[in-house]
């Protein structure tokens, strides 16, 4: 018998409306060449004003990327994240009638892709729409569909490509706004500073700590700040694609932590089964400080910022004052 993941317990899901309202067509009768010009001018004029005053309507896959979504979009967006919450394991997730009501009606689709969220290409294509721009953050970076770590977020490359891309395709779809949505992007990649700094700053100093982790969740993270992941990666994909590693492996990984041969455990807190579990408990009692990680941005309290910002102080704090942080 396989492992058995928790299931998905059911996210709640908005039906996104549509932003445009109805075009009327104003018929001139009876006055004239002029008239009619004039009619059917007042009419595109008001059409026109109606698609500028209207948000674009934006929906994500995972809310981390909905969060720099609403971020670059500000004022001008309404952003609806399907996967929200942070309990839940999301390799386990199951579109609903809501979400394909939802990705049918947006204007603007952002996705991971690498085999992530594959149910929202199958939802796109049952709902085809030359009008939708859609994102996917696989293609965006230039990564093949066969890229094993699929948690693109954790990496500091990403999200600054990802608000940039935004910003162009949203003054695509508003171009009165283009300015707009162009600051906001720039304001978003700088506001990333004291995450990269605190990056920068780890590694300089803890540069070569070895971690041990359940899944690859932020194996992007902690290759950024000089950490060595004594896990193989084998038993990482195992974990993450729901399969039993072998007991070799979890002798192996057990090890790591109870022979104090790493600094930290990194614990997927989305993925709970009695195997992690138990390895979890073998780094409790062997003093080895546990990090929560997530798939999932916990909310509320966190935007993209921040939460990566938390993580990389629960990683110092583990190293450094031999401290836990399992929930941030």
């Amino acid at each position: 018998m396989g492992r058995t993941r928790y299931n998905r317990i059911g996210a709640r899901l908005l039906v996104l409306c549509a932003a445009m309202g109805p075009t009327w067509w104003v018929a001139a009768s009876g006055s004239g060449a002029s008239t009619a010009e004039a009619s059917t001018a007042g009419a595109s004029a008001a059409v026109a004003s109606r698609r500028a005053a209207a948000k674009i309507t934006v929906v994500a896959a995972e809310n981390e990327y909905g969060d720099v979504a609403a971020q670059v979009g500000g004022k001008y967006v309404t952003v609806d994240s399907v996967e929200s919450n942070p309990n839940t394991d999301p390799h386990t997730y199951e579109v609903s009638p809501g979400v394909a009501r939802e990705v049918a009606s947006a204007q603007l689709v952002i996705q991971n892709g690498v085999g992530y969220d594959a149910y929202m290409s199958k939802v796109e294509s049952a709902s085809a729409s030359s009008s939708r721009t859609v994102i996917v953050v696989q293609k965006l970076l230039g990564l093949p569909d066969n890229t094993a770590n699929p948690h693109l977020w954790y990496s500091p490359k990403t999200m600054p490509i990802v608000a940039n891309r935004l910003a162009g395709d949203l003054a695509k779809l508003q171009p009165a706004h283009a300015a707009y949505f162009k600051a906001n992007a720039s304001k978003f990649v700088a506001s990333l500073k004291p995450w990269l700094d605190a990056i920068a700053s780890f590694k300089a100093k803890y540069g070569g700590t070895k971690a041990a982790t359940t899944e690859p969740v932020a194996d992007y993270l902690l290759s950024a700040m000089g950490i060595d992941n004594a896990t193989p990666f084998s038993f990482q994909a195992d974990i993450m694609n729901g399969v039993d590693p072998s007991p070799q492996s979890i002798s192996l990984e057990s090890g790591f932590l109870a022979k104090h041969k790493v600094k930290l455990f990194a614990y997927n807190q989305q993925v709970v089964d009695a195997l992690t579990t138990s390895i979890r408990n073998t780094a409790q009692n062997a003093g080895i400080p546990v990090v929560g990680v997530y798939e999932t941005m916990p909310t509320p309290g966190y935007d993209y910022q921040s939460w990566m910002l938390a993580e990389v102080h629960a990683i110092e704090t583990a190293v450094t004052k031999h401290t836990s942080t399992e929930h941030l």
